[in-house]
């Protein structure tokens, strides 16, 4: 009974005489994406996009080259259209963009597939670019008590314009920290079992509610430039070996899936085959039908919903094309949930 008496006795926390509270004992899981302005005005796009803009990992362009471009030019010309594009697809009764919708979304439903089965677990969700700021998130996970967090951004294939970016984010909100949280982090997941299973069901399940049969599919990835693949960067392969294992897990021929790059910005040479090259190029072929699905983003956003789905589409059916099709995200699909989770769970063994 003494033996029992000190287990139970060493396993409440004790805290000095005059200690100040302090929150610990949960483990936090931090999803992030690229982000989001928080309006389609111009003030808000501008504020976004000078954000964006500004990341060294986004654009390697000397500072001194850059700036003046950016803030004299770009910034003044830009803010407008891409207000425009935003607008396409605002969620007007949320009024928010689609990315944002659905990131709180996920995070709602991780939050309750993983605190079924242990309730210290805190799931919630931030955005590189725009709000929720990570750092904001990371600091509200540790007031609330968690002293591990699992640091998740949501890109597939791993690459410094977004990736590291994100980690950047990270260790810059640690350094304001008196007592940091342990922290891991989700690695890219480009080839894990569950991603490929969960594209592939979405994918069949996509086609299967068409009207007609694409005689082409693409595989469209946000694009960067090609500079980035000399100097390193692994995206591009992580990108093509999406492809192939997609390819393969659903027993197709080579050809019928295509991987292409869009979202080419300035003039560098960036990754190609470039899609919108491709959708018009097919069309002017003789194709008239085509599906394009996005395995590079966990959620639509302004990429997949306006580019792809409306300025593509527009672009197919101008070269005299049919019939196009844009297929949604993983986003918070039953077969996206279910892989999302698995990944997490992987990575929280030996926390909860």
């Amino acid at each position: 009974m003494n033996q029992l008496r000190s287990v139970v006795s060493n396993a409440v926390p004790r805290r000095p005489a005059g200690h100040p509270p302090a929150a610990h004992g949960r483990i936090g899981v931090l999803l992030a994406n690229l982000g989001t302005p928080d309006g389609t005005d111009y003030r808000s796009m501008r504020r976004y996009l000078k954000e964006f803009l500004s990341d060294p990992r986004v654009i390697e362009i000397p500072k001194a080259v850059w700036w003046p471009l950016l803030n004299l030019v770009i910034l003044s010309r830009r803010p407008q259209k891409s207000g425009e594009n935003y607008a396409r697809i605002w969620n007007r009764e949320k009024n928010e963009s689609p990315l944002r919708t659905i990131t709180r979304s996920q995070s709602d439903l991780l939050g309750e597939a993983l605190t079924a089965s242990d309730p210290r677990l805190m799931v919630d969700w931030a955005m590189r670019y725009g709000q929720p700021a990570i750092g904001d998130r990371l600091k509200a996970m540790k007031d609330a008590g968690c002293d591990r967090i699992l640091f998740a951004p949501l890109y597939p294939q791993y690459s410094a314009t977004t990736t590291a970016t994100a980690f950047d984010r990270v260790s810059a909100a640690l350094r304001t920290m008196r007592w940091q949280p342990a922290i891991r982090t989700l690695p890219p997941y480009y080839d894990h079992p569950a991603y490929i299973e969960a594209l592939a069901t979405s994918l069949t399940a996509g086609l299967g509610g068409l009207d007609f049969e694409p005689e082409v599919v693409l595989a469209s990835y946000h694009g960067t430039p090609r500079l980035y693949l000399e100097r390193g960067d692994p995206y591009y392969c992580h990108c093509l070996k999406t492809s192939r294992l997609l390819t393969e897990q659903l027993g197709w021929d080579e050809m019928r899936l295509r991987t292409t790059f869009q979202s080419v910005f300035g003039r560098a040479e960036w990754l190609k085959p470039y899609t919108i090259d491709t959708v018009t190029e097919l069309a002017r072929s003789g194709v008239k039908r085509i599906a394009v699905i996005m395995p590079g983003f966990a959620a639509d956003c302004i990429e997949t919903l306006e580019e792809i789905a409306i300025g593509n589409a527009e672009a197919f059916h101008h070269a005299g094309g049919e019939h196009f099709a844009a297929i949604p995200c993983l986003n918070d699909s039953e077969a996206g949930m279910a892989m999302l989770e698995t990944l997490i769970r992987d990575e929280l063994k030996g926390w909860a």
